[in-house]
């Protein structure tokens, strides 16, 4: 199955974006009130001599539209210096138009008044005359390399915390179709989206009035805007990247569009590892072009605000107020050579065949069912998604609500799954009768209104008859639930054991077999883990929610569900042609269109480790200068790229 990793081009060519979130350390927000374009010059000099080709910039909208029907003079003039700038460095921009929200606070043009940014037809159209009139003025500057038409909308449009209630989706839609259209009627022929953070009901389970599909039929790319707060430092790393693999299910190209430290949150080496675990994971995740939040700190401003009132905002930069490179703008600069090296333009993730299914109950909402069951989706299918990447399975995601499941997948893990829709569950089975395995795992969800399992024929689908009595859970006894195997199953001999947290909605269906083959028993000898023969292929399934206990467990990661599908990948046969028996290293690959295949390894692991990758088929990895690398070395938290090399031909 093929992942996506879909790009932005121009004239025909695939353009990979990288660089940083602009603001001038001489005034913030404000900078182009106090804008020096000697510092500036400098400022934008550093960045491109650490390998940053980019930025973001953002036309304050207090500053650039004083009047509903003006434009500043001054101001675009300053802009027009900017650019100037940028295309004498060999740099690019992507101009921001509604800013709007910025770090913290919100700040209004003075002729707004109460009137909603959505809703009201007369302050959306003076939003589109101001990208329209904008677009017009620099549209054919070489500089300009796309648009976005605000700085994070949602948090704009309704600030969080207050009484009001999401803007409907239908006037967010024809509100973004607007200003898109005054782009275009401006003249602007770049790559355009809406800048709102990917924050919608398809990613996070929470309505905010914006819609990942509708911005994908409007839009030419998709931006996330990432600052997660995390309890288990693998899911931090991974946080950015699941992200993008949830983004990209719209097949649009992927811009990791903000992200970033506070030097105020993180040491210089935790920004470093930060910054490196992000930028690697998120391109094996399809993100194709990256930009960091954000180019300088602002020391110098301290009384100015947002930054007065937020002050670890004042340290997100990539360099010093002094201009002085930090650790992470160093891991910027590393990463920019590995794209080159691998020349990054001409790659895509290689195919897979493994699949993550997503129940539609994380972005439809059905009638009489709650906002938890939606987050609880997307929590725990994040621990399943991290779990086969540890497992060396990495698994494209497949929205159960984009319609027929996929063909050509060789195992699907569905996990810890309360819900999905009927006709899902027969074509699963149907999946597993024409060879695919099928791994479910059991939850009764995450509160107590019709809970249990929502399954269509569950006795006949797994081979049992479960043993529930109504309205009640079967606790786990144990704070540590362990899985022993009563027989070998892939990689896993008989008698190992699988040991896992008990934590989060403490309950296991029991089950008796009826046609299913006992696989694992827990410690109590109930069965754990079962295996029902279907046609070519086969449905396992586990009466424990492992993945969901592992979502709600802090510092669990590694932990023993990627052991559990690395046995599954080998059962089902899934194409692995590198791996590495240490779960604290994840391996994939990207695929380069004149054949060449690069391996990455990432480690998970706080302390140097040294790994002998498995190879199949005779190929050979070598490291990018040539040598082989049947022995890798990896520093703490570290990165190698390798390059697979195909077996010779006989007699050469």
């Amino acid at each position: 199955m093929q992942r996506p990793s879909a790009r932005l081009s121009l004239h025909d060519r695939p353009v990979t974006w990288l660089g940083a979130n602009f603001w001038s350390r001489t005034g913030g927000p404000l900078m182009w009130r106090s804008y020096d374009g000697e510092v500036i010059d400098a400022e934008l000099r550093v960045l491109r001599d650490h390998g940053l080709t980019m930025t973001r910039s953002f036309f304050y909208w207090p500053d650039f539209m004083p009047a509903p029907d003006r434009l500043d003079p001054d101001m675009c003039a300053r802009y027009a210096d900017f650019l100037d700038r940028h295309h004498a460095l060999g740099m690019t921009t992507v101009p921001t138009f509604l800013v709007g929200h910025m770090s913290g606070e919100n700040w209004d043009p003075s002729w707004r008044g109460d009137r909603d940014l959505y809703g009201d037809v007369w302050l959306v159209a003076r939003q589109a005359w101001f990208a329209r009139e904008t677009v017009r003025r620099f549209a054919a500057h070489p500089a300009v390399a796309g648009w976005l038409v605000s700085n994070e909308m949602p948090i704009y449009g309704r600030e969080p915390g207050t009484s009001a209630p999401p803007a409907p989706r239908e006037t967010v839609a024809a509100w973004a179709q607007l200003v898109v259209d005054a782009v275009r009627a401006g003249g602007g022929t770049q790559p355009v989206s809406l800048g709102d953070g990917a924050w919608g009901l398809e990613n996070t389970g929470h309505d905010n009035g914006f819609r990942l599909r509708d911005t994908a039929d409007l839009c030419d790319f998709l931006g996330p805007h990432v600052y997660r707060m995390e309890d288990d430092p693998v899911r931090q790393h991974y946080a950015a990247a699941w992200v993008c693999e949830l983004t990209g299910t719209y097949r649009r190209p992927v811009i990791l569009e903000e992200f970033g430290v506070s030097s105020d949150f993180a040491s210089g080496p935790g920004a470093a590892r930060y910054y490196r675990q992000t930028l690697h994971n998120s391109l094996l995740a399809g993100a194709t072009g990256w930009i960091a939040w954000n180019n300088s700190d602002y020391d110098g401003l301290r009384g100015q605000d947002p930054y007065r009132h937020h002050a670890f905002e004042m340290h997100f930069g990539l360099t010093t107020s002094e201009g002085a490179p930090k650790p992470q703008l160093l891991e910027l600069k590393a990463f920019a050579r590995v794209l080159d090296e691998v020349d990054f333009p001409h790659c895509h993730r290689a195919p897979t065949d493994t699949a993550l299914l997503v129940s539609s109950y994380l972005d439809t909402p059905y009638p009489f069912t709650r906002a938890e069951d939606r987050s609880y989706v997307q929590q725990t299918c994040r621990q399943a998604w991290v779990a086969a990447r540890l497992a060396d399975t990495p698994a494209a995601v497949v929205r159960e609500s984009d319609g027929p499941l996929p063909s050509g997948v060789a195992l699907w893990l569905v996990p810890s799954t309360k819900q999905l829709l009927s006709p899902t569950w027969y074509a699963l089975e149907q999946r597993a009768r024409d060879g695919a395995t099928v791994y479910v795992s059991y939850s009764p969800g995450a509160h107590d209104e019709q809970r249990g399992p929502w399954y269509a024929h569950l006795n006949e689908l797994f081979g049992v008859r479960h043993q529930l009595d109504y309205g009640l859970l079967n606790p786990i006894e144990d704070d540590e639930t362990t899985l022993t195997l009563t027989r070998p199953f892939g990689t896993l001999p008989e008698g190992a054991r699988l040991t896992f947290r008990t934590a989060g909605a403490r309950a296991f269906l029991p089950v008796e077999p009826h046609g299913a083959e006992v696989l694992a028993v827990d410690g109590h000898g109930r069965p754990a883990l079962l295996l029902r023969a279907v046609g070519r292929g086969s449905v396992v399934f586990c009466t424990y929610p492992v993945e969901h206990m592992a979502a709600v467990t802090p510092r669990v990661n590694p932990e023993s569900t990627a052991t559990l599908y690395d046995a599954l990948a080998t059962h089902a046969g899934v194409h692995r042609p590198v791996t590495v028996g240490d779960p604290r290293v994840a391996v994939d690959r990207l695929a380069h269109a004149d054949g060449r295949t690069f391996v990455w390894l990432v480690s998970q692991a706080p302390d140097e480790l040294t790994v002998k990758p498995s190879v199949t088929g005779g190929a050979q990895l070598r490291d990018l200068t040539g040598d082989p690398a049947d022995t890798v070395t990896l520093p703490p938290y570290g990165v190698r790229v390798l390059r697979l090399d195909a077996p010779r031909a006989a007699g050469r």
